[in-house]
């Protein structure tokens, strides 16, 4: 029997830089592991712009990656600006074509915005059925675009199942489209093992000082990074510290991150690597006494989980996956996201706790071990794709006749894979 054909559509996989792209990779690992074939459709709107003069034609290039099918769509560029609708018009009729080459069985699209909208129409359309994945933004953010509200509704009804990386995003889109209850997952993204002894040394690594607070990432507004600064500021009137940030402010938001630093006067005791290869970035983890992740929202952060695999004492805020993951008191502290004391004084208190640093290392190690591990991902994964798969088989056969039963049948059971169908009742959450 032919294999089960996956598109998924999204704004990044590697070699680019970001969270979702480790995440679909992930997930395309998973699905090639288990008898899928596998189609990633990479795009992104900001691609459009060309302020350097550049013209160029619609293109999409196709490379055989680690056995999964990589399909880069760039639109034309015509004119300095490309307005947003010519851009998605032309992404429509690319993925459309290569729909019509490969006869995809399913299409999955990352984030509800940007992919989400033309993957569910062409979906919709081909009567394929079709998974959306909020990540965080989306729901967060973008969702207070007046102009958004209506599209967002729209992907959220009409698809056949839609995952979330935390409770709290399952709740709002549930209250923007009550039907999500009963097509929906929750869970968590893993991690594999790392192993930190076979890292390389960091390069700063010898400018740190005192006790080391630390965060990762490409730091922008919803990290939450102006109340770290004002907390190390203050926490360095009375200890020996140094604030590590291992990475850098996104270039839009730079200079008010700038203003930002030299508002909290934390002076020489803040450590800005730049952007860094993901290995030297991972090497920093073990050399942090304390990691940080006061963000504001975000989703299921890939560096909490890279955190809790070095066994860093961690400080995080009660938002998304952050406040399910952690156990406040357990495996690290949680305190209120925006408020700068409440952060200062948990700060205080494991900088000036050794045994309990250790301690909350020690438990956040083993949770990640246990409960986040990519065995339980997989098959969390595993089950939403044979759900959705098994909801068009059942839509399918409910509309043909009598007459035609045991063909269609036949026809609809295509598009299941070898490994089973759906399990359970549906809206089962998979924490």
């Amino acid at each position: 029997m032919d294999k089960t054909k996956i598109c998924i559509t999204t704004l990044e996989y590697p070699p680019d830089i970001g969270g979702v792209g480790e995440s679909v990779h992930r997930i395309a690992k998973m699905l090639i592991n288990n008898g899928y074939e596998v189609h990633i459709v990479v795009f992104r709107s900001k691609q459009r712009l060309a302020s350097d003069g550049t013209r160029r034609r619609a293109s999409c290039t196709t490379k055989f990656q680690d056995n999964v099918f990589v399909h880069r769509i760039k639109s034309a560029i015509r004119s300095n600006v490309t307005e947003v609708q010519d851009f998605f018009s032309e992404i429509y009729f690319q993925i459309k074509y290569l729909h019509q080459k490969y006869n995809f069985n399913l299409f999955h699209a990352f984030f509800l915005n940007e992919t989400g909208y033309v993957t569910t129409l062409l979906a919709k359309e081909n009567n394929i059925p079709v998974i959306n994945s909020v990540r965080g933004n989306d729901l967060h953010k973008h969702i207070f675009h007046p102009k958004n509200h209506a599209q967002i509704a729209w992907i959220l009804e009409n698809s056949d199942w839609v995952t979330f990386v935390s409770r709290d995003l399952l709740k709002r889109a549930s209250i923007i489209a009550p039907s999500v209850k009963l097509k929906s997952s929750a869970f968590w993204n893993s991690i594999a093992p790392i192993n930190f002894e076979q890292l390389p040394t960091p390069s700063l690594v010898n400018e740190l000082s005192g006790i080391v607070i630390g965060s990762l990432g490409r730091f922008r507004d919803k990290k939450g990074i102006e109340f770290l600064l004002d907390a190390c500021a203050e926490l360095g009137k009375e200890l020996d510290l140094t604030l590590l940030l291992v990475g850098d402010f996104v270039e839009k938001e730079r200079e008010y991150w700038q203003q930002q630093i030299q508002q909290s006067q934390i002076g020489h005791r803040l450590c800005i690597t730049g952007i860094t290869s993901r290995q030297e970035a991972l090497a920093y983890l073990p050399h942090l006494d304390i990691f940080a992740i006061p963000s504001v929202h975000d989703g299921c952060p890939n560096t909490l989980l890279e955190a809790m695999s070095a066994s860093r004492a961690i400080i995080g805020t009660r938002v998304d996956a952050i406040a399910e993951i952690i156990e406040h008191g357990v495996d690290g502290l949680l305190v209120n996201p925006g408020n700068t004391k409440e952060l200062t004084a948990g700060l205080r208190y494991l900088a000036t706790q050794p045994q309990l640093r250790q301690k909350f290392g020690a438990a956040a190690k083993t949770k990640v071990t246990q409960q986040l591990a990519p065995s339980v991902e997989y098959q969390n994964w595993i089950n939403v794709y044979q759900r959705a798969l098994g909801r068009s088989e059942a839509a399918f056969l409910g509309i043909i006749g009598a007459d035609a039963g045991t063909r269609g049948r036949r026809d609809a059971e295509k598009l299941i894979s070898n490994k089973g169908r759906g399990q359970e009742a549906e809206g089962r959450r998979e924490f």
